[in-house]
């Protein structure tokens, strides 16, 4: 199977955990793509969706599926969004398409949050995956200095504005043996908006596409 087939069979599963007459959190990038394109099939199933993009947003409107400010919703059964790394314990890397802190969120606001990928992403240790890091503009420097005292090497992403008007750094060398404490450590520092460590709110559940079929994987 290719990577796109795996994503999207990661992405077909999902579907089984929306439930009738919800509204779904969607998530951002290739994975999750495939599964706004599987609830358009569905889209009369459902009342609509909270969107972690503007990307993901016109996607889900494209498919004439209603879109809900998170601020008018009061329930969320369930959040579906991909990763760029996942150990374990099914904490995560994410932010590689820059919607970290939307993604973050809606995955707080969410009952359940499913994580859709294939095997290539998941890691015994995070890290491999350079860490991206939403910031305000102005402390750009100054939270680079902190990152590299933190042993990475933060490398700003050239030509790209998140959809909250910020930059990212994206935080290379860094082996991650304790995410929850890293991601409270990084979002101490002042100028930072949010990381794209997803340790303190994990996924509750991981489908992982694989070769042979898409696995579950539940967090203990």
């Amino acid at each position: 199977m290719t990577q796109d087939e795996l994503k999207k069979a990661a992405a077909e599963a999902a579907l089984d955990f929306v439930i009738d007459g919800s509204i779904v959190g969607v998530g951002t990038g290739s994975t999750a793509n495939f599964f706004i394109d599987g609830l358009g099939r569905m889209k009369d199933r459902i009342r609509g969706a909270v969107a972690s993009s503007e990307a993901s947003a016109q996607r889900l409107a494209a498919h004439g599926i209603a879109l809900f400010d998170l601020n008018d919703v009061t329930e969320l059964p369930v959040y579906v969004d991909g990763a760029d790394e996942i150990d374990a314990s099914l904490a995560m890397i994410k932010g590689g398409g820059g919607a970290l802190t939307r993604e973050k969120i809606v995955a707080a606001v969410a009952d359940r949050f499913v994580c859709i990928c294939d095997t290539s992403k998941q890691v015994d240790v995070l890290g491999r995956f350079p860490l991206p890091v939403e910031v305000i503009p102005m402390a750009r420097a100054q939270v680079a200095r902190a990152l590299a005292k933190l042993g990475g090497r933060p490398v700003l992403r050239t030509g790209f504005t998140t959809d909250n008007g910020n930059v990212i750094l994206d935080v290379h060398d860094l082996k991650i043996t304790d995410p929850v404490r890293l991601e409270d450590e990084i979002n101490q520092i002042v100028g930072v908006v949010t990381n794209g460590l997803f340790a303190r709110r994990g996924a509750d559940t991981l489908l992982l596409a694989t070769a042979s079929g898409v696995q579950r994987i539940d967090a203990l």
